[in-house]
């Protein structure tokens, strides 16, 4: 693997890492500072995550696209093929399992940090076709404003604009917006407040995808790309060790929890 592409591996890992210990550890304070009352547990929750993801976007963004969800990077991969632009097939094998395994660092920091055993299974169970449904909202959602703003050279917007959908999304679907195969998987990880059994890992993540490919199909119908001047990235990789600008199609910030 070159330096430039461990760079950017890196990124996400960390990024991905530091996405789920937000999620998961303000989920556990929100668990204790307001025993007993769900709705409130869940605003603080909500607003430590959208923040914290806005910051985590503008942190690692310039490195790596800020992709933090396997979703994002695969959305990036279809639909930059046409045009010849987003990540290769090698950078979509690197990013993958750093984002994953990053995930799952992050659930692992949050639960010792709150002085819980470093990894237990959850035991919060959320299979139900509802919730499923609710994935697939908050998962096409979430591709459809990455790629609008990426199409419209409104990339700027991304930390403010992502963090806030997410934030929203807690709350106006039914499964709280995981919109995110590695989060999701990350979180079966702790048995606390943002868990997820692992029995039901594998339908959030089904939906997750197929709300994907649902909103990269709206992303082509609504603002095609022609040629590779036409979509400008939201953010271009910055190759520090030559202090020059690499766009190399790790370009969209996106996530989540």
């Amino acid at each position: 693997m070159n330096p430039h592409l461990a760079r950017r591996a890196l990124a996400e890992f960390l990024g991905t890492a530091l996405l789920v210990a937000t999620v998961v550890g303000s989920g556990i304070t929100a668990q204790r500072l307001s025993p007993g009352d769900t709705g409130l547990q869940l605003l603080e929750n909500s607003i430590a995550t959208t923040l914290g993801l806005a910051a985590i976007i503008l942190v690692f963004g310039p490195v790596s696209g800020a992709h933090l969800n396997p979703v994002v990077t695969l959305a990036d991969y279809v639909l930059g093929r046409r045009a010849g632009i987003g990540p290769d097939l090698r950078t979509v094998a690197v990013y993958l399992p750093a984002q994953v395994a990053g995930g799952i660092g992050g659930a692992v920091l949050a639960n010792l940090m709150f002085a819980l055993p470093a990894a237990t299974a959850s035991t919060h169970t959320r299979s139900a076709v509802n919730l499923w449904l609710g994935e697939v909202v908050a998962t096409g959602g979430l591709i459809l404003l990455v790629f609008a703003l990426a199409r419209t050279q409104r990339g700027h917007y991304g930390p403010a604009a992502v963090g806030a959908y997410i934030g929203a999304a807690y709350w106006f679907t039914s499964s709280t917006s995981f919109a995110n195969p590695a989060v999701t998987i990350a979180r079966g990880f702790t048995d606390t407040f943002a868990g997820i059994a692992p029995g039901s890992i594998s339908g959030f993540v089904f939906a997750q995808l197929l709300g994907a490919a649902l909103g990269a199909l709206v992303v082509a119908a609504l603002y095609p790309v022609a040629r590779r001047e036409a979509a400008d990235p939201l953010y271009v990789s910055c190759d520090l060790d030559a202090a020059q600008p690499v766009a190399d199609g790790a370009r969209v910030p996106a996530t989540r929890t």
